[in-house]
């Protein structure tokens, strides 16, 4: 087996996260779906499932600016897949949830997702890809464990 060379597995992370998300919109053309940017998958993953969020929390968890996260916003209100409501408890706010659309794309994308991982189960194995997972989870555990600081959020 070759050495390992310095930075080499933070720039194949990269390199493969890459392949992953033009396999990913591959799939999403094959199913005459738009591909979203993945600033916008970001997005759908932070409101899913959640309680609906101000424009404020979703720019802290993208680490981003709030001009930037209300850009972000209004593209996919527009497009039919987040909702604008007005706060329960703030009458000058307002918060975002998924729409029906949204979370319609938030299941095909997890199910695009699962295509894609099992592509790369096909080449490994399952055993060798769960092995990849339990190991990427016990950095993020050695860097942040229960810390709140670790986000999915992009990186620019």
């Amino acid at each position: 087996m070759p050495e390992r060379k310095p930075g080499e597995v933070a720039l194949l992370f990269a390199m493969v996260y890459r392949a992953m998300t033009d396999h990913m919109h591959d799939l999403l053309e094959e199913h005459g779906r738009e591909p979203l940017r993945p600033a916008h998958g970001y997005v759908f993953r932070y409101l899913a499932g959640k309680d609906p969020v101000t424009v404020v929390e979703l720019a802290a968890q993208l680490d981003v600016t709030k001009q930037a996260a209300s850009k972000t916003v209004a593209e996919l209100v527009d497009w039919g897949y987040i909702e604008r409501r007005p706060h329960p408890t703030d009458g000058r706010a307002q918060v975002l949830a998924l729409t029906g659309k949204g979370e319609d794309y938030v299941r095909l994308a997890d199910r695009l997702w699962g295509e894609v991982e099992n592509h790369w189960a096909g080449l490994i194995g399952d055993k060798r890809l769960a092995a990849v997972r339990d190991d990427l989870q016990a950095y993020l555990d050695s860097r942040y464990g229960d810390d709140d600081r670790v986000k999915l959020r992009p990186v620019w």
